[in-house]
């Protein structure tokens, strides 16, 4: 099983670890500061001892990342990894902006998440809504912008499953039951939110800047597509 550093400390960009597993284009490590896609987020990217991380997934508790050539790394190596940091932080940013963003809208209209994409630079999230105007949508955005200008501090703990379970809107996706694990992260917002999230976050809202929407899409019949971007 692979160590999750990223839960541990999202801002840590630098680690050594040391290969457990390695196919010459694959590499586990016995700990990983790498985010894995997942949960609607992009992986991180980065180098292993100077060679490429393009992508990274979870498979069976252990975190493998891809390289971008073949680079056989013996059993047992100690081996220093660096994170593409500006692209993870501009991913911690975008979801708790997601975060900001599904909470608003829940509240204002009871919609859930049917799916969502958060990468660097420009995010979506699907939501269970049957319409939309787009001056509703905006003032939706600048109430989560006022929430972001307010400085909330974004808390991680975790519960157990049962616990998360009886809590009323704490789980923001449509038909999605969280994982069949017996103890869940937790993500908190002050007062404003609090999902079930394996994913990586700032610790403050103030850090995400400002949301943008850039473009909303009519996706059919409860299911429409909000586009933004950080400024």
């Amino acid at each position: 099983m692979t160590r999750k550093l990223f839960w541990e400390d999202m801002y840590l960009n630098e680690f050594d670890a040391v290969v457990t597993s390695s196919d010459g284009s694959h590499v586990v490590l016995n700990q990983t500061a790498f985010y894995p896609q997942g949960g609607g987020l992009v992986s991180d990217t980065g180098t292993i001892d100077g060679v490429r991380v393009i992508d990274v997934i979870n498979e069976d508790k252990n975190i493998i990342h891809s390289l971008d050539r073949v680079n056989q790394f013996e059993l047992g190596k100690n081996v220093h990894c660096v994170l593409d940091w500006p692209r993870r932080y501009s991913i911690m940013k975008m979801h708790t902006a997601a975060h900001l963003l599904s909470a608003v809208i829940h509240k204002k209209s009871g919609a859930l998440i049917t799916g969502n994409r958060i990468a660097p630079d420009e995010s979506r999230i699907d939501f269970s809504l049957d319409s939309y105007d787009k001056q509703k949508i905006l003032t939706y955005i600048d109430e989560v912008n006022d929430i972001i200008n307010a400085g909330i501090d974004v808390t991680i703990f975790f519960m157990k499953r049962e616990e998360v379970l009886r809590i009323p809107g704490l789980i923001k996706l449509a038909n999605v039951a969280p994982p069949n694990e017996e103890v869940l992260r937790v993500v908190k917002i002050g007062d404003i939110d609090m999902q079930a999230d394996g994913g990586v976050h700032v610790k403050n809202t103030k850090e995400i800047g400002k949301v943008i929407l850039t473009k909303l899409e009519n996706k059919g019949k409860a299911n429409k597509r909000i586009y933004y971007k950080l400024g």
